[in-house]
């Protein structure tokens, strides 16, 4: 490549502030030259089914050649330079598939965001990492011309019509002969992931080529192990990484197919399993137990066999009703954007109720006590390292995210005897109450195995005889009325299910809980309204 735009590269972490990485198994030893588009589509026979929705179906040959004519788009008629940003914005889908695939295929670097996100937001994205060329889904157009208005990157806006076959995208790429994949290397940045903010401004995680390939075969491999007849659908938003494994990344990796869907409620997951012969979900918990009320959910176990669960803590409450109802053991696991996805999982027989699982093959998982040292057993910060690791985009907290060469995620776990991590809290989510430190996941798990609890989310609030007291706000199920009787029979449930100390002094009905716009609960949210 004679031209190269070195922004990424030169704003990556000094070495000193990296993480290790490690590739002991023989999968992740991936050649000098790589590109991931290329790898992935590699994955499926040309005429097999790649992505079905309400629009279509695409074959591995249909994704291959629009990806191929959108990359020729974006470098012939719209200057891409390797390394300049893409940003990408619309629902999941055949079109936004494509054009992920494109931009890798181009050399460029993908910077997806959520569809919820408004201008404001938007434009803090665009300024942080300089965009130039931005792919948009019509529908979402405002809000990013707004945030556009804001800034002074983006020189490149193409429309795309959703998967209606009818945008600018599709009809300038028709006439076009597919461009070949660019010669990129393994250490090539290709994606700038942008956190969901739950902890400020949103941090941009810059992963590699060979990034994109290492949850494929480590977590998806050997936990998952996807078969070219299998059909996975998610929830959750491509800009978000746990999305984007799901569908399109592992899907592609092994063979099989991709279903979408632009709005992903429960009933709407399920009606799509029933309809596509969906075979593996990928949601968050709140979706699980929402869907055991639906009346459809027979429907859907026809075909459906694995369910993954990540983005928030898996309550056993939840693993225990679904498993009971369905036959089908929710398969946990913790990953984060800068680890790319799920680096502590455990699934089939392997699964303890209630613990997240082990340290997934290709990983090393420890906590790490007071002083930072690593614990055989224990109570601490959980740490990780693997084929991944934290690379923040000319951010100082890369030093919060890395000590001693180990990603440390933010999360208080307990590890046991046989390498099991059970979740306690986020660092920042420990209430001490009395000298007592309680987790808030423990107290809203207990809330959540009544049956009048929808949601709950718990928070320590300030408390002059004991410090802080546990206080739950919770989202009533659609049969349940609030009154005091109520507080007072989920404080008793509560004293039943766990230690008493640990109950909800306070319990406060709500409507809805502050969420990101992946879904993650806002703590910080209800703790500032409640100082």
């Amino acid at each position: 490549m004679s031209e190269y735009d070195s922004f990424v590269r030169d704003r990556l972490p000094p070495p000193e502030l990296l993480p290790e990485f490690r590739f002991d198994l023989p999968e992740l030893r991936y050649p000098e030259r790589l590109n991931a588009a290329a790898e992935l589509l590699r994955g499926g026979a040309p005429d097999a089914l790649a992505i079905v929705n309400d629009h279509g179906r695409w074959t591995y040959a249909d994704l291959d050649d629009f990806s191929g004519r959108i990359a020729r788009l974006l470098i012939e008629e719209h200057g891409l330079v390797p390394g300049n940003r893409v940003l990408l914005r619309g629902s999941n889908g055949y079109t936004i598939f494509a054009a992920w695939l494109g931009v890798l295929k181009a050399a460029g670097v993908v910077v997806a965001t959520m569809p919820l996100l408004r201008p404001g937001e938007i434009a803090t994205v665009i300024e942080r990492a300089q965009i130039s060329h931005a792919i948009v889904d019509s529908r979402f157009i405002g809000d990013f011309r707004q945030a556009v208005d804001q800034t002074h990157f983006v020189k490149h806006i193409i429309k795309y019509d959703g998967d209606y076959g009818k945008g600018e995208l599709e009809t300038r790429t028709a006439p076009l002969v597919p461009l070949p994949p660019a010669d990129t290397g393994r250490d090539d940045p290709c994606i700038i992931a942008f956190t969901s903010g739950t902890t400020g401004i949103p941090k941009g995680c810059v992963q590699f080529h060979r990034d994109v390939l290492a949850p494929c075969d480590t977590f998806a491999k050997h936990l998952v192990g996807p078969k070219p007849d299998d059909v996975f659908l998610t929830s959750a938003p491509m800009a978000f990484t746990f999305g984007l494994g799901i569908t399109p990344m592992f899907s592609l990796r092994f063979g099989a197919a991709s279903a979408t869907l632009e709005q992903a409620s429960p009933p709407a997951l399920l009606e799509a399993i029933a309809k596509f012969g969906v075979s593996h979900l990928g949601t968050a918990p709140t979706a699980y137990k929402a869907m055991l009320s639906q009346p459809n959910l027979d429907a859907a176990l026809k075909t459906l066999r694995y369910c993954i669960s990540a983005g928030e803590h898996l309550p056993e409450a939840i693993w225990r009703a679904w498993h009971e109802r369905t036959g089908i053991a929710i398969t946990d696991g913790i990953g984060s954007t800068e680890m790319m996805h799920i680096f502590v999982s455990a699934a089939g027989e392997d699964i303890r109720p209630g613990a997240t699982g082990k340290a997934v093959p290709g990983y090393e998982a420890t906590v790490l006590d007071a002083d930072g040292k690593p614990m055989d057993e224990g109570v601490g910060r959980l740490a990780v390292k693997g084929p991944t690791g934290c690379r923040y985009l000319d951010d100082p907290r890369q030093a919060d995210y890395v000590a001693e060469r180990w990603n440390v995620t933010g999360d208080t776990y307990r590890r046991d005897a046989d390498g099991y991590y059970w979740y306690l809290a986020r660092n920042d989510d420990m209430i001490v109450s009395s000298g007592y430190n309680i987790g808030a996941p423990e107290v809203e798990n207990a809330l959540l195995s009544h049956p009048a609890v929808a949601e709950c989310a718990v928070i320590g609030v300030p408390c002059p005889e004991r410090g802080q007291k546990v206080k739950a706000f919770v989202v009533l199920a659609a049969d349940a009325e609030a009154s005091d009787e109520l507080v007072a029979e989920l404080q008793a449930h509560a004293k039943a299910e766990i230690a008493p100390y640990k109950y909800p002094r306070e319990i406060e009905f709500v409507d809805a809980l502050p969420k990101t716009a992946t879904g993650k609960l806002r703590r910080s949210e209800l703790r500032s309204a409640n100082r």
